[in-house]
């Protein structure tokens, strides 16, 4: 019976792929259900038994047969630890490494013979985002001798090596094929009754939010004016009330902070970084930016009632769905600001609190996603401007809640 109880597991994927995301994930989801889970990270033995830095890519180039060797000494360890674990009391082992090979997998499975191995390969094709997972990545202390440029060609490079072995690995018994930006199961064939399968497939498929807080920019001169569009600064109050947000927020860690691309999100956020200078990411997407009112911009609701009444009117019939000439609306700004939540969480990694500073509309679609609304009832959820939401999404907890700063 104990035999039956463990578990090898063997991420498979390129650098940058959210492998060691998704074998966090794991670990402390399963660990809350007191089941013992290691993860043996090759570069993890690499750092600890190589004192020299290992950052330069040629280290990973397949044809330099000394570093091949070291890079097969550093796995020989890795799997015998993780082997040592499960003989012990644990019950499950992550291999967090490229594992991209044939050769190393078949390594991997005629050493790990007393139990099963479930096979995850982690797959992210989105160029923007590879190239956000670099720049997260060349953030290592090992990269800190090098110029943020220097860095990000030294990882591309390493990734580029091991894309010119990467073999699928179609051939395994039990394998799952992970899209770790949209946490979508591609191609599954699992051939075992595998211990804790189950809830495994289910977490690789569930967004995995600790602590969320999700802010609305304070008063613009646009608000005050009763305008929409535009890309209007914060007025005196509203800069009043971003230093109340970041007053609020001291003493707790914000690793990520995500805004859209205008000003009153920019100057929202600003006090947050301004106070916490290497200690924060701040990225700004478009895919947070306000709904774009087209042929509207900087018109009031008054001026739009009097000059575009047929507009007007068929907003208020059904303003889920009404799309502004020349611009958007709900329905159609949907998938670009799902996109921003998805790159968020995933340029996040495990991180225990990440914040998005958003606008009414696009902060109400986020919402929706979490409060299960109907489409038509949307576009009328409560954003106030000094308070936040404070939302957490896991597979054993889920909150909401709407805090006052």
């Amino acid at each position: 019976m104990a035999r039956a109880q463990k578990l090898y597991i063997a991420m498979v994927g390129l650098p940058a792929m959210g492998k060691s995301t998704v074998a966090a994930k794991i670990k402390e989801n399963l660990e809350k259900d007191d089941i013992r889970v290691g993860i043996f990270n090759n570069g993890d033995v690499r750092r600890r038994i190589i004192p020299e830095n290992t950052s330069q890519p040629e280290f990973y180039n397949p044809q330099n047969t000394e570093a091949a060797a070291i890079r097969e000494r550093i796995a020989t360890i890795n799997i015998a630890e993780a082997k040592a674990f499960l003989s012990a009391d644990g019950e499950i082992a992550i291999l967090d490494a490229t594992n991209v090979s044939r050769k190393r997998r078949e390594t991997l499975r005629q050493s790990l013979t007393n139990h099963p191995i479930l096979f995850v390969e982690c797959i992210n094709d989105d160029p923007e985002i590879l190239a956000l997972s670099v720049e997260r990545k060349t953030r290592l202390r090992e990269f800190a001798h090098l110029t943020p440029e220097q860095a990000r060609k030294s990882f591309t490079k390493r990734i580029g090596y091991y894309r010119h072995i990467y073999d699928p690995p179609d051939e395994v018994d039990n394998l799952v094929r992970l899209d770790t930006l949209n946490n979508r199961i591609i191609a599954e064939h699992v051939r075992a009754e595998l211990p804790h399968y189950g809830r495994i497939r289910d977490l690789l498929m569930s967004d995995w939010i600790k602590n969320l807080f999700l802010v609305r920019h304070a008063q613009s001169v646009y608000n005050l004016a009763n305008r929409v569009g535009g890309d209007a600064e914060l007025t005196e109050k509203g800069r009043a009330q971003a230093w109340a947000l970041s007053r609020h927020f001291i003493g707790t860690p914000l690793p990520y902070i995500f805004t859209s691309t205008l000003r009153r999100t920019l100057e929202m956020a600003e006090p947050l970084l301004e106070t916490r200078k290497g200690q924060t990411v701040h990225h700004a997407f478009k895919e947070f930016d306000e709904i774009d009112v087209g042929d509207c911009d900087g018109m009031t609701y008054a001026e739009m009632e009097r000059d575009r009444s047929d507009l007007f009117a068929a907003r208020a019939r059904n303003k889920y769905n009404f799309v502004y000439p020349g611009g958007e609306g709900y329905a159609t700004m949907a998938g670009r600001v799902y996109r921003g939540v998805k790159k968020a969480i995933y340029l996040s990694g495990n991180s225990e609190y990440i914040m998005i500073v958003g606008h009414q509309a696009v902060n109400r679609m986020i919402l929706s996603d979490f409060l299960f609304r109907r489409a038509e009832d949307v576009p009328y959820i409560f954003i106030p401007q000094d308070k936040y939401f404070h939302i957490v999404s896991t597979q054993t907890k889920k909150l909401f809640e709407l805090r006052k700063f």
